[in-house]
C-alpha cells in the first residue's frame, strides 16, 4: 500500500531539473535536432512563380512537433531555437527568416506539447494539433506582416504583403496542416 502511494506520489509530483534534462531526454532532442536541421535543407517554394518564392515549404518542423511530444514542451523549445541557431551558419536573410521561423515554431508546437502533458492519445493530438494549426497561421501572418516583409523589402513590404496576403495565407495553412498531418501518421 506504501508502495503504492509511493509510485502516486511520484507520478503528480512536478518535474524536477533533474528529470527535465535527463540524458535520455538531451540525447533524444538533440537527435531529433539534428534530424530537424537536416531536413530543412530539404525545402520548396509552394508558389515559385509568385511574389512570395522566399516562403519556401519545409518538413523540420515534424521532428520538432515530436520532440515536443516525446520530451515535452522545454524541449520542443531548445530543439526549435538552437536548430535556427544552426541555420543562421549559411543564411543569406541576415537572420530575418530565422527569427520568423522561430517564433512560428515556438507559436506552433507549444500549445499542443503542453495539452499533451495533461491530456494523452491521439484524440488531444489531434485536436491539439488543429489548434496549434490556427495559432499557427495567425502568428505567421502578423510575423510575415511586422518582420519579414518590412525587412525583406524596407517600405516596399508592407505593400507586398498586403498584395500577396491570400498566397502567404495559403502557404502557412498548407504548411501548419501538412506538418501535423505528418506528424500523426
Amino acid at each position: 500500500m506504501k508502495e503504492q502511494a509511493k509510485n502516486n506520489e511520484q507520478r503528480t509530483s512536478k518535474p524536477t531539473i533533474k528529470s527535465l534534462f535527463s540524458t535520455r531526454m538531451l540525447a533524444g532532442t538533440a537527435i531529433f535536432t539534428a534530424l530537424a536541421y537536416a531536413v530543412s535543407f530539404l525545402e520548396f517554394s509552394v508558389f515559385p512563380a509568385s511574389a512570395v518564392p522566399f516562403l519556401k515549404l519545409d518538413f523540420s518542423n515534424v521532428f520538432i512537433m515530436l520532440t515536443a511530444f516525446m520530451y515535452g514542451p522545454i524541449s520542443a523549445l531548445f530543439a526549435g531555437v538552437i536548430k535556427e541557431l544552426l541555420s543562421l551558419i549559411g543564411t543569406q536573410t541576415f537572420g530575418v527568416g530565422q527569427i520568423a521561423n522561430m517564433i512560428v515554431i515556438l507559436v506552433y508546437v507549444l500549445p499542443p506539447s503542453i495539452i499533451y502533458l495533461y491530456k494523452k492519445g491521439i484524440k488531444s493530438v489531434i485536436i491539439s494539433l488543429s489548434i496549434a494549426c490556427v495559432l499557427q497561421i495567425i502568428t505567421a501572418l502578423l510575423v510575415n506582416r511586422f518582420i519579414t516583409f518590412p525587412l525583406y523589402m524596407d517600405e516596399a513590404g508592407v505593400t507586398a504583403f498586403y498584395k500577396s496576403f491570400w498566397l502567404v495565407l495559403a502557404f502557412n495553412a498548407i504548411k501548419a496542416v501538412s506538418v501535423s498531418i505528418i506528424t500523426v501518421l
